[in-house]
């Protein structure tokens, strides 16, 4: 488990990486534009917050555990996702579509995190969000020929493998910290939003999904393999005792 150090040194060094070539011509079809662009619009208003709540949150939760340096890790994190957006933004640009102010999907998913005052519901819904991103972003790679848009889902899905395992890390110190009578709740809880929200997900970008080759059936278990590895990590913590917060997490 890395500590919050750790994971700031590591944000640092990936900014450093290139890994698109803004010098290649779009070169995509009207058929795939008619089928990928509006879950493309969605996505990059969806990767355009400013995450001013969640790191508000992550300043509660670092006075709390004494852990000051892990809210300019969640800053790295969040610029890193604005990353995504500003790319995908840019790519809209030069294939001449428009970037949407506004999507049903990303308005429900704002009012919610507005809600969120706790790291632990931050937490729970990165993950989630960042589980459903993994396939969301393969099946936007695999629904084109063009060499740009590849580039790009490709770098966002090298970032996401790492963002996950930074939100996982921080749930697991979070749930270890509960009370031990509230643990399974609470497990159950984060298990009916992930499903629930997968749910969602799958209806709002079905034909992007089914472009990039994943029928309910096939995005539905990948969704599942995803919960067991990182959620499904949790199951052994549910008996154990607390950890209660007595010295910084990064000492």
């Amino acid at each position: 488990m890395k500590t919050s150090q750790q994971w700031i040194d590591y944000f640092i060094l990936n900014s450093t990486k290139k890994r698109v070539d803004w010098k290649q011509i779009p070169n995509i079809t009207p058929q795939e534009i008619k089928t990928i662009l509006k879950s493309l619009q969605a996505w990059q208003l969806g990767e355009t917050s400013d995450g001013h709540n969640l790191i508000n949150a992550s300043k509660k939760y670092a006075t709390k555990t004494g852990d000051a340096l892990y809210v300019d890790a969640v800053k790295l994190f969040i610029k890193e996702e604005q990353k995504h957006g500003n790319n995908l933004g840019r790519y809209l640009d030069l294939i001449g579509q428009k970037r949407v102010q506004k999507n049903w999907g990303d308005t429900l998913f704002r009012k919610v995190r507005y809600l969120n005052t706790s790291m632990e519901s931050w937490t729970l819904a990165v993950i989630t969000v960042e589980n459903v991103a993994q396939i969301f972003y393969q099946s936007l790679k695999d629904a084109t020929g063009c060499p740009l848009l590849k580039q790009i889902c490709t770098d966002i899905l090298s970032d996401e493998a790492p963002h996950i395992k930074f939100q996982q890390e921080r749930m697991s110190i979070i749930f270890k910290s509960k009370n031990i009578f509230s643990r399974r709740p609470a497990f159950y809880f984060y298990k009916f939003f992930y499903f629930s929200t997968a749910l969602i997900v799958w209806m709002a970008h079905r034909k992007l999904f089914k472009a990039g080759n994943n029928n309910f059936t096939r995005y539905y278990k990948k969704m599942k393999i995803k919960f067991d590895k990182t959620f499904g990590k949790l199951k052994p913590i549910i008996n154990e005792m607390p950890v209660i917060y007595s010295t910084p997490i990064t000492s």
